[in-house]
């Protein structure tokens, strides 16, 4: 994303016109972020919104020498993050265990093997039925690259925790490509033998 200095600056100065050319700017980036972290595109929408006003209103705090992408990148998630903190019924919903390190390799690199043979929106389909926060931490983790030790602070959970739901997003993530990949070899099978 390659926003000019100038609009920036005049962003800042409160101009409603440039304000609006950032946001078109900007929504497809912002938005592919927020729609990984909801159910639904209304949701991701209300997020954007959210976070576009918190970016607006901080961004006399944006340094030049940081790309614009990356700062809006952390503004958004932080937006999402603080809204996950807000929304209780969610919270009172999660279970809280404190698990051990579990040698994830084979599991992991089965994974990979079978996502390779996959496009980039069937594996999004897969990680958008990822239970709510079990996709939290998975994109925090592998999309965001956030540690652990990051998402348990900004989530309210314990490292442990954090594990364990990576863990299960991926055993779930496991699961849906086995039964994905099962599908296809069994509509080729019958597509050959009719």
């Amino acid at each position: 994303m390659n926003i000019e200095q100038g609009l920036l600056r005049q962003c800042i100065d409160k101009d409603r016109k440039a304000q609006f050319a950032l946001y078109k700017q900007s929504y497809s980036f912002l938005m592919s972020i927020c729609v990984r972290y909801t159910n639904n595109r209304e949701d991701a929408q209300s997020l954007l919104n959210l976070g576009f006003l918190k970016l607006l209103n901080n961004l006399e705090k944006y340094k030049e020498e940081i790309p614009f992408g990356l700062w809006a990148r952390r503004v958004m998630i932080n937006t999402i993050i603080d809204e996950y903190r807000k929304n209780k019924k969610e919270k009172e919903l999660l279970e809280y265990h404190d698990f051990t390190d579990r040698n994830d390799d084979e599991t992991l690199t089965e994974v990979n093997d079978a996502i390779k043979r996959m496009d980039v929106q069937e594996i999004q389909n897969h990680i958008d039925k990822l239970p709510n926060v079990s996709r939290r931490v998975f994109n925090m983790f592998v999309v965001d690259g956030f540690g652990h030790k990051e998402i348990a602070l900004m989530l309210g959970m314990s490292e442990g925790t954090s594990k364990w739901h990576l863990n299960n997003a991926r055993e779930k993530l496991k699961v849906m490509i086995n039964f994905s990949t099962t599908l296809e070899v069994t509509k080729e099978l019958k597509t050959k033998t009719a």
